[in-house]
């Protein structure tokens, strides 16, 4: 007998969003947004252009800041990190994740850091805006810092900055040193900034004696 064919699972309205997006992201990660279209996607989802449109009537913009969206909420995960244990080891695990996600979003991750995306909008830069404020906040509540002051937002926010362009240097740099050798510098740059800062302020003063004092 010939084995029956695989019943035909006609996707959720949800479900087909979800493959398109799947789909987007993949080609994002891999090629500028520029240089990816709608035919693209609709072939990499195995699916006609007018159903890509059907879902995104907005085209290839709307596609691109949904596709966004979706990578900065898997972005800001990276973040979610207990808060049970020493502090740098937690923030090592948070950079390990946060690592292999621009590994595997690579070039589309370097044009959404660039500013070199022609798809670029306000929308576009507040999204990713959001996920460095994210990064922060979460900085700030491992340091156990409710309401940290101008030169500690500083510093954190300069540390971000750096972090990402340290990512961006090390993919044109094919991924040069090893993930975990950056991992390890990106720490140790951390520590070095707020020791730094807290020669000028108190409450980093604080941070460092306290919550870093036992692991420096």
């Amino acid at each position: 007998m010939t084995p029956a064919a695989p019943a035909y699972r006609r996707l959720s309205v949800e479900e087909r969003r979800r493959q398109l997006l799947d789909a987007a992201l993949s080609l994002f990660a891999h090629r500028a947004p520029e240089d990816v279209s709608l035919d693209d996607v609709a072939e990499a989802a195995g699916v006609s252009r007018p159903l890509v449109y059907r879902y995104f009537p907005g085209g290839k913009q709307q596609l691109y800041e949904a596709a966004l969206r979706s990578a900065a909420e898997e972005l800001r995960h990276c973040f979610d990190e207990p808060h049970g244990g020493p502090l740098l080891p937690r923030l090592a695990r948070a950079l390990d994740r946060y690592l292999t996600f621009v590994g595997r979003h690579d070039a589309g991750f370097s044009a959404l850091l660039q500013g070199g995306s022609v798809v670029e909008t306000s929308r576009t830069t507040a999204i990713v805006d959001g996920v460095r404020r994210a990064a922060a906040e979460h900085i700030y509540s491992h340091l156990g810092v409710a309401d940290p002051g101008p030169r500690l937002r500083m510093t954190v926010r300069m540390w971000i900055t750096a972090v990402e362009a340290a990512s961006l240097i090390w993919l044109d740099e094919d991924r040069r040193p090893p993930a975990d050798e950056l991992r390890d510098w990106l720490v140790e740059q951390f520590v070095a900034v707020l020791a730094v800062t807290a020669r000028r302020d108190p409450q980093t003063a604080e941070l460092v004696r306290g919550a870093l004092g036992a692991q420096t």
